[in-house]
């Protein structure tokens, strides 16, 4: 495979970093149904598969589907609760 094909299937490919460019990262992650707490970092993510929602310390509730995008910031607290196997794509600084 070309260095310059990352993957050919993110719905199949393990989840871990897929790249780095400079200081930021890209990658996969995914979490089976369940709830976990994070302290965050500097991010953005789209959904790609899966359902739930991430819900942060100020009380804003996220809805968790494919297709949407959404910005994490350093330091924030989240709860994340999966209803259905969710795989994202991330970028992080």
């Amino acid at each position: 495979m070309s260095d310059r094909v990352l993957t050919t299937d993110v719905h199949t490919a393990d989840l871990a970093p897929l790249t780095t460019l400079g200081g930021t990262e890209v990658g996969l992650w995914g979490m089976a149904p369940g709830v976990d707490h994070d302290t965050e970092v500097d991010e953005v993510f789209v959904v790609l598969t899966g359902r739930g929602t991430v819900e942060f310390e100020d009380g804003e509730v996220v809805a968790l589907a494919p297709g949407v995008a959404v910005r994490l910031r350093a330091g924030e607290r989240t709860t994340w609760t999966v209803t259905e196997t969710l795989r994202k794509v991330y970028v992080t600084v």
